[in-house]
């Protein structure tokens, strides 16, 4: 069911897509104007514009409906639990992922680390 709702999705993206760059350029916001053509005229832009708007109504109401299967499927369940890695509790003592780490983090306070030279 996923599978389909997604391919009638992109197919309205391009449909939309299309549908748009169709239309003819009233504020010129490209800079370019309108060309008169064989479709152009009041009535071809009002029946692009109610396409536009179906299709921009479909596409809205098929991605709520990607949206709720996706919260049905995933309800209760983290991206965790799918995992295989061990769960570690809060109380383990963290230990580098990468060998030669403890090399690069600065000495504790008890640690005999060399001193910092200065300058005499």
């Amino acid at each position: 069911m996923e599978n389909v709702i997604l391919i009638i999705l992109l197919l309205l993206a391009l449909g939309l897509i299309a549908v748009v760059l169709m239309q003819r350029s009233e504020g010129g916001g490209l800079g370019m104007g309108g060309g008169g053509g064989a479709v152009s005229g009041r009535a071809a832009a009002t029946a692009l514009t109610k396409l536009t708007w179906i299709l921009g109504g479909a596409f809205m109401v098929a991605s709520l409906a990607m949206t709720i299967i996706a919260a049905q499927k995933s309800a209760g369940s983290s991206v965790l639990d799918r995992t295989d890695l061990p769960v570690e509790s809060a109380d383990a003592p963290v230990t580098p992922a990468i060998p030669g780490v403890d090399d690069l983090l600065p000495p504790s306070e008890g640690d005999n680390a060399p001193l910092v030279p200065s300058v005499d």
